[in-house]
């Protein structure tokens, strides 16, 4: 039985959605696109019309997988700062995994903790708000942490 589908999302652009229940620790899909490396998927975001989005998943190895090229549903994945799923890296994959209980008709996030270059512009930068709306949003989608 499917237990995700991909809509029209509140917060931005299409996002993923549970058809059904979905327990806390359940894996839900894995993240599949192109294994490349960074200069590769960067060379072929620029190639393509700016949509205003990107499908890339940084790996711990260095590289990326890009999921414009091959992916599935789960790069329709919305950034919350309260997420109900994370990701979770295993020999060179990433599976989505429920953080918590999920209802049916609830939309899947992941907290995105993107890394930018030092020295971004603050134009630069302004891509990066977050319209989660969590009462505890910390107004970005860049990693807290660095």
């Amino acid at each position: 039985m499917k237990r995700v589908s991909v809509r029209q999302s509140p917060i931005h652009g299409k996002g993923v959605f549970a058809l059904r229940a979905l327990d806390a620790g359940e894996r839900i899909f894995e993240y599949k696109g192109l294994v490349t490396t960074w200069r590769e998927a960067t060379r072929h975001c620029a190639r393509r019309e700016h949509e205003g989005h990107t499908f890339l998943f940084g790996l711990s190895d260095g590289r990326v997988i890009d999921g414009a090229r091959g992916g599935n549903s789960a790069r329709w994945l919305n950034h919350a700062c309260a997420a109900n799923c994370e990701a979770i890296e295993a020999s060179g994959r990433v599976f989505i995994q429920a953080r918590r209980s999920i209802k049916a008709g609830e939309e899947l996030f992941i907290d995105y903790a993107l890394e930018v270059p030092p020295g971004m512009s603050a134009k630069s930068l302004r891509e990066y708000l977050c319209r989660c709306g969590a009462r505890r949003c910390r107004g970005t989608m860049l990693n807290p942490h660095i």
